[in-house]
């Protein structure tokens, strides 16, 4: 069998992972959403040139496609907007000018997804897109579903604003999603209460809990289901291809993922889980979940990436069973196998396998 083309059979070694470590300074996602931020200060007569001052961003950096920043710059920008703004909500003031267009064909691609639970999953997936400064996920539990953050690079005092500033333009762009206002159903948020905290429920549209032991935003599980008005196929397809070349185009690939593939592939007894592959490469399960997240990636995507590319490799170059297929690649069900190789490829498991014959 052919094995991953690129993925060099190399051990992971204890001395590559120390190389992982974080680099607040790699440039590791673009500038798309500030300009909401910019335009605000600017409302204010804060000028591009002293809300940029000391951060290392070109004032034209929210405009330019190409453009990559790393963390470190933008909690720098966070700080001159803290130092620099009159209005001390000025993060969601700023949130709630995002336009679709301001997050260019990333944003086209949730306006054109057939429902909003799509919009939600290629969000989630394509969240280094959008720049953001804390970890997120998504999780549905019975009839709630729940956006989860959390700060894995000790953002300190600019949390509030990093927060304000992701909720506010994740709620903006949701309701011109949706074309209609976003009502979630509440937000639980690690920190105090600050002075303002009032707005927040009248602009999130939503009762908010400080000091809550973490950072949820909590909605109707049954929006998922929704059909959005501007769903488009073709646009969707075509969105989603190039969102995808835009992640690559951010770099070569990360060697803590090049790691994390090749110990994979290497297993023995089905694909290993975050735990057991923290602790095969010499880290705890909370630092591969954080250096993963700076690298712009989760664990979970690159374990389905990988279960991708062997259904692919087990189907064109073996005559394996479908239901060992899906055993190999970590599935205990043989129709959530199939299930999942459709939405990886449009196909079935039996059309795939005919065509490449």
């Amino acid at each position: 069998m052919t094995l991953l083309q690129d993925l060099p059979a190399r051990p992971a070694s204890r001395r590559a992972v120390g190389r992982y470590g974080s680099d607040m300074d790699a440039p590791v996602h673009n500038a798309l959403g500030l300009t909401a931020l910019t335009d605000a200060m600017a409302a204010h007569g804060i000028g591009a040139d002293a809300l940029f001052a000391g951060t290392g961003i070109a004032p034209q950096a929210p405009s330019d496609p190409e453009a990559r920043i790393s963390h470190r710059q933008k909690i720098a920008l966070f700080g001159n907007v803290m130092k620099l703004s009159p209005d001390p909500a000025i993060g969601l003031l700023a949130g709630q000018r995002q336009r679709i267009s301001d997050f260019g064909v990333f944003g086209y691609a949730l306006l054109s997804s057939a429902t909003f639970g799509d919009a939600v999953d290629f969000g989630i997936k394509h969240i280094r897109l959008a720049g953001p400064v804390l970890e997120k996920s998504f999780r549905v539990e019975g009839d709630v579903a729940i956006f989860e953050g959390h700060d894995v690079i000790n953002l300190g005092p600019a949390l509030p604003l990093a927060t304000e500033f992701w909720f506010s333009s994740a709620h903006a762009l949701i309701s011109r999603v949706l074309e209609r206002p976003f009502q979630p159903q509440r937000l639980l948020l690690p920190y105090p209460a600050p002075s303002f905290a009032r707005q927040y429920e009248e602009i999130l549209l939503c009762p908010v809990e400080f000091d809550a032991p973490a950072m949820q935003w909590e909605f109707d599980a049954e929006l998922l289901t929704l059909p959005l008005p501007n769903a488009n196929p073709i646009t969707a397809e075509l969105s989603s291809a190039f969102c995808v070349r835009m992640l690559e185009s951010i770099g070569g690939e990360n060697e803590l993922v090049k790691a994390i593939k090749e110990t994979c592939l290497n297993a023995a007894g089905g694909l290993p889980r975050a735990e057991q592959m923290a602790e095969k490469l010499h880290l705890s399960t909370r630092t591969l979940h954080r250096r993963l997240f700076e690298a712009g990636t989760t664990y979970q995507d690159i374990i389905d990436g990988v279960r991708k590319r062997l259904a692919i490799e087990f189907l064109e170059h073996t005559e394996l069973p479908v239901s060992e297929i899906a055993e190999r690649t970590g599935f205990s069900d043989v129709s959530n196998f199939r299930k999942a190789f459709r939405k990886w490829t449009n196909q079935t498991t039996v059309h795939y396998r005919e065509r490449r014959r």
